[in-house]
């Protein structure tokens, strides 16, 4: 029931004239795609108007790399969930990069969960084990545990997505194997999602992987029941490589 999701994260990269080639390109790459996948390019904040409009009217849909869980306030540098939904509909929340580099913890993702659900943001929220936990074994308890805080609160789930990404597979080249991504999204995410929000909701969310996705792997990934999509990184910088994510994921999950 889930929608097959592909986004690309952007991260701190690109100028302007960048912004504005790779999302025309990958409108031009895509117009053919089916309604049966949903594809998410999340640009830098100054290229979201940019970017915006070089896809209106195409399938195609713009997100956000993170947000302030304040609709207003003395915040220097943030921006709000009311800013963002002029601009976009999605929204990258929990991103290991955050909390690694900028110290957000579970709670000031719960709080942006919950900010950006009640601004009619779709939130693409991230979990995902550190190098150490994955080699303890403790993968399933992390995921789980930063699940379960990040939707504290929340009734209803629709417009959520979640991606699994384990911070040891993120930009190294080595991702995780389809087995223990799926592993982890099958017996751990998708209960626990089931448990706070019920069976029928729970399946309605797509669960993404993300870390070292590419062209060549992501086959692999999206074959697996519980995977649903991918949260695409460097990849997704380049036009027809991304392009191929989205037709290769299209093509498996039967979206095209």
């Amino acid at each position: 029931m889930a929608t097959p999701t592909v986004a690309g994260n952007w991260k701190m990269n690109g100028s302007a004239a960048e912004a504005r080639e790779l999302a025309a390109g990958l409108r031009q790459r895509l117009q053919d795609i089916g309604p049966g996948i949903q594809v998410v390019l999340c640009p830098p904040f100054p290229y979201l108007a940019l970017v915006k409009e070089c896809l209106d009217g195409s399938a195609m849909a713009v997100g956000a790399q993170n947000m302030h869980h304040r609709e207003s306030g003395a915040f220097t540098g943030e921006v709000s969930p009311t800013m963002l939904a002029e601009l976009c509909d999605f929204v990258i929340l929990g991103h290991s990069e955050r909390r690694q580099q900028f110290g957000e913890t579970d709670r000031h993702v719960n709080q942006k969960v919950v900010a950006a659900l009640a601004a009619g943001l779709r939130p693409i929220v991230c979990v995902g084990e550190s190098l150490e936990q994955h080699e303890a074994g403790d993968a399933a308890r992390v995921v789980v545990q930063q699940l379960q805080a990040a939707l504290d609160g929340v009734a209803d789930p629709a417009g959520l997505l979640v991606a699994y990404e384990p911070l040891w597979a993120i930009g190294t080249g080595v991702p995780a194997t389809p087995k223990k991504a799926e592993e982890v999204m099958g017996n751990a995410i998708f209960p626990t999602l089931a448990v706070l929000v019920g069976d029928h909701a729970a399946a309605q969310v797509p669960l993404l992987y993300g870390g070292s996705v590419t062209a060549a792997n992501v086959a692999e990934f999206v074959a697996q029941p519980f995977i649903h999509g991918a949260l695409v990184g460097g990849a997704n910088l380049k036009a027809d490589e991304f392009a191929d994510i989205v037709r290769i994921t299209a093509r498996v999950k039967g979206g095209e």
